[in-house]
């Protein structure tokens, strides 16, 4: 399913998973090996758009024109520390990508993003960038995440997510209307605390088991 601005995943596996995910009776690793699983399939959706050029091939048979992808590789960046869980399912699919890490926590009081490490691999401005995090819940952090890979020369920049809520899409639509999202599901709500609902929970702990 395709809205304005944000592309919903609904392919069986990818559901299939992600009810699995929600369960609050599945184990870290289970969540953990979910989550690498259904990122690797989010990542043919969010790749959809590479630019491609044609190459000449000697098959077995006879030389032929192909397509090869076209340009720098591409960057992966995590939204630490959740989005190392999405980082690695593209990783295995994309393993020439470069990779960068934005670390943002949520300042649990005001819901606003605090910056405490950004990295990120040079010539942005050359690069199709992927920005990682399996939640989009108020849309601060990722918002801000994006603002900083602008500001590093990023123009060509996607958002991967498992989970968004409305209100995280409307603020990265607000705020980034040049970035499309690919996800799992739009839920239902946020509530008073921040978090999406239904939902599964806080990511970061239900990925690393820290509570």
């Amino acid at each position: 399913m395709t809205l304005p601005h944000c592309t919903v995943v609904d392919h069986p596996l990818v559901q299939h998973k992600l009810t699995l995910m929600r369960d609050k009776e599945t184990p870290t690793s289970e969540f953990r090996r979910l989550l690498k699983e259904i990122a690797a399939l989010l990542a043919y959706e969010v790749t959809r758009e590479l630019p491609m050029k044609d190459v000449s091939v000697e098959t077995p048979v006879e030389p032929t024109t192909a397509q090869k992808l076209d340009g720098k590789k591409m960057a992966l960046i995590s939204i630490l520390r959740a989005g190392n869980g999405l980082l690695d399912g593209v990783m295995e699919l994309i393993p020439s990508a470069r990779v960068g890490f934005v670390g943002l926590y949520r300042d649990p009081e005001t819901l606003q993003p605090v910056q405490y490490y950004f990295k990120v691999p040079e010539a942005l401005d050359e690069r199709m960038v992927i920005a990682v995090d399996p939640m989009l819940a108020t849309g601060n952090s990722s918002a801000a995440a994006i603002d900083l890979l602008k500001e590093a020369g990023a123009t060509n920049i996607r958002f991967l997510c498992l989970l968004a809520a409305p209100e995280g899409v409307q603020r990265m639509k607000e705020a980034h209307p040049d970035v499309p999202i690919v996800t799992a599901s739009i839920d239902s709500h946020l509530n008073d605390h921040g978090y999406i609902v239904p939902g599964l929970g806080d990511a970061g702990d239900r990925l690393y088991g820290t509570k």
